[in-house]
């Protein structure tokens, strides 16, 4: 046997027109990979400046997450889902990040954030602070704040953009402008903090100085006096009298709150607030009168390109993270789509040979998935038996121990736990039926074991992806707070 073996060798590293012997060369898995090969073979870092460093953060879509959405993208567009390829997975560098907070294994996403944005890993809940800073004193804020990435490149003359559809006041996109001991104090302080202001109030510091040009999201309420109206009919919850709105548009700031007025702000290079609900923005699957995040990523470049000196955006899908705390499945994955056509419109608008783009999460959630599922199995769906003779599954679901059908994806713990609190205050319980049209539903809940009223975030690695200059630092497994240093580096780079 051993001659074989040796002239099969011979012949897998002969010239190409050799290969041809080799039996599956002609193998359409076999040839996409020999292309994937020459692909990498011709991959040329790119090392100038970067004029422009744009970051894309979906909150909560780990490797997981991000692959529940592939197949859901897939299958949307006719296909068993695992073949499609998502805009940024065609970006040339990768890497998987690390994601803990010093003091937590399961991380939060002020303190992932906060890595990314400031370079330096910190703990959970705080934001723009280092670890020594502990949650909910406000005391120790004083000499343990950290410069952003947006202080940095606004004092290097850039423009700085900051989007999300959460609440713009949120952790993720607070974590690019805030320095706070508590990352929910949104709209106030407490009694006796005069370290610090809060979330909001600084937003409107750093927009009225010129850091930031360009914030877009949800939160309106802690930008309005309490109790006083807001633009679609709800309550402000600031508790200083003070309306936010009102003061940055007296300091030339453009507002806008829905559609149409988002339609009318000059993409000029001057400095633009949207606030599009009280509280987050809507998920995908419910938008109505408000921009979607690829509109805001569009509307977003072409303000901040005005100035010649480039700038930094950062923009936050908030609400994959939220759908996934509801284990709702389905409007996770639209969420997911929605933050790959802000990733597409990204591409589009920017150079390679002058941008940095960046796609990456805060944190994975505890999402699971079953097999074995036979192929194009719906991901939102049963899952399916494998065919023996087709590509495609069966159309049978596979059958648990307990005789009843599961669905593709799952959480570990959430609002869909299969146990229920009983009288005696323990929690019992089996698995419901669950059919094929129930699965797939908007409103439908996934299966989960441990009962919680909201999902929790695990400690996985994330995944990485980029394009453009200095991107190719981004590549093995990381600590988070590596992002900060490969976006710093490009910017500055000599």
């Amino acid at each position: 046997m051993k001659p074989s073996i040796l002239a099969l060798a011979a012949t897998m590293v002969a010239t190409a027109a050799t290969a041809q012997e080799i039996p599956q060369a002609n193998n359409e898995w076999f040839t996409a990979a020999q292309d994937r090969i020459q692909q990498e073979i011709a991959k040329q870092p790119i090392t100038n400046r970067a004029k422009n460093v744009i970051i894309l953060i979906a909150d909560g879509n780990g490797v997981g997450t991000n692959y529940a959405t592939r197949l859901f993208a897939g299958q949307q567009a006719g296909g068993y889902g695992d073949e499609f390829v998502g805009p940024h997975e065609k970006f040339p560098y990768l890497a998987l990040v690390k994601t803990y907070n010093t003091n937590a294994q399961t991380p939060d996403s002020a303190g992932t954030g906060t890595a990314m944005m400031a370079g330096v890993k910190t703990k959970a809940g705080v934001l723009g602070v280092n670890a020594n800073a502990v949650r909910g004193d406000c005391s120790t804020v004083a000499g343990n704040e950290l410069a952003s990435i947006s202080d940095i490149l606004a004092a290097e003359g850039k423009s700085v953009g900051i989007i999300s559809t959460a609440r713009i006041t949120h952790a993720t996109p607070a974590s690019a402008y805030s320095n706070s001991a508590d990352r929910n104090w949104e709209g106030s302080v407490p009694e006796g903090c005069t370290q610090q202001t809060d979330i909001a109030q600084q937003l409107v510091a750093k927009m009225k100085d010129g850091t930031v040009d360009l914030a877009m999201g949800g939160g309106r309420r802690f930008f309005v006096s309490e109790g006083a109206q807001t633009d679609e009919g709800g309550k402000g919850r600031r508790k200083d009298g003070k309306d936010l709105i009102a003061e940055l548009k007296g300091a030339g700031v453009q507002y806008a709150w829905n559609d149409e007025t988002a339609g009318k702000l000059e993409l000029s290079g001057k400095p633009i607030l949207g606030l599009f609900e009280d509280s987050h923005m809507k998920y995908e699957a419910d938008r109505a009168d408000e921009p979607s995040l690829a509109q805001m990523t569009e509307m977003a470049i072409k303000s901040l390109s005005n100035n010649q000196n480039g700038f930094f955006l950062q923009i936050e899908a908030g609400r994959v993270d939220h759908a996934n705390h509801a284990g709702n499945l389905a409007r996770t994955v639209r969420d997911g789509i929605a933050f790959q056509e802000a990733i597409a419109i990204a591409d589009e608008l920017t150079n390679d040979e002058d941008t940095l783009i960046v796609v990456t999460a805060d944190h994975e959630h505890a999402i699971a998935f079953n097999g074995y599922c036979g192929r194009g199995s719906d991901i939102l769906g049963l899952c399916m038996d494998i065919s023996n003779d087709k590509t495609e599954n069966t159309g049978e679901p596979l059958l648990a121990d307990d005789g009843k059908p599961y669905t593709v994806a799952g959480f570990l713990n959430g609002a869909g736990s299969v146990l229920t609190k009983q009288a005696d205050g323990n929690y019992y319980g089996g698995r419901p039926e669950v059919t094929q049209e129930q699965a797939v539903d908007l409103e439908y809940l996934q299966q989960a074991l441990i009962p919680k009223s909201s999902e929790t975030h695990s400690g996985e690695d994330v995944a990485v992806y980029a394009k453009g200059p200095w991107a190719h630092l981004l590549e093995g497994t990381i600590e988070q707070n590596v992002i900060f240093h490969v976006m710093h580096h490009a910017a500055t780079a000599n």
